[in-house]
């Protein structure tokens, strides 16, 4: 066997296989490693993506969170008013009850101590009928009236 006849065949398969590679071998292979990298790029930019809704989201969040927060202490602050509202409504109308009761109080002292008064003007004069008609009684005497009157003053 003549080498060069070797060597010319075996450049010969080498061309063949080169061909049938380039020919049916090469281009699927080339489809795949697009596809898988075109997969990748897709894969990078949907994480991209997500990861900018993720901001976005929690941007919101925060955003609801604070309007949230301010809302509440809206609603704590103009509970509180309310709450001193009420307080200050409440000692009024305290202090309206405690006028009225002291001047029912003071209108009860009033027509009590009249009450009382006539009483006494009532025994003074059954005091003084009594003493004046023990005096008509009696002689007219002198020592005999000023013992009457100590008397009667004794009594009252």
């Amino acid at each position: 066997m003549n080498p060069n006849i070797t060597l010319l065949g075996q450049m010969i398969s080498f061309a063949i296989l080169i061909w049938f590679t380039v020919k049916f071998i090469w281009p699927p292979l080339m489809r795949a490693i697009e596809e898988r990298q075109q997969k990748i790029a897709e894969g990078l930019a949907a994480a991209d993506r997500s990861q900018k809704d993720l901001a976005q989201a929690q941007e919101k969040v925060n955003e609801a969170l604070r309007e949230a927060r301010m809302k509440a202490n809206e609603i704590i602050e103009q509970a509180h008013q309310r709450a001193n509202q009420i307080i200050d409504q409440a000692r009024n109308d305290a202090i309206a009850e405690a006028a009225r009761q002291r001047a029912l109080a003071e209108a009860e002292i009033q027509a009590a101590a009249n009450r009382a008064k006539e009483e006494l003007r009532r025994q003074v004069a059954l005091l003084a009928v009594t003493g004046a008609e023990k005096l008509l009684r009696r002689e007219i005497d002198a020592n005999a009236h000023k013992a009457l009157i100590d008397e009667l003053a004794e009594q009252l």
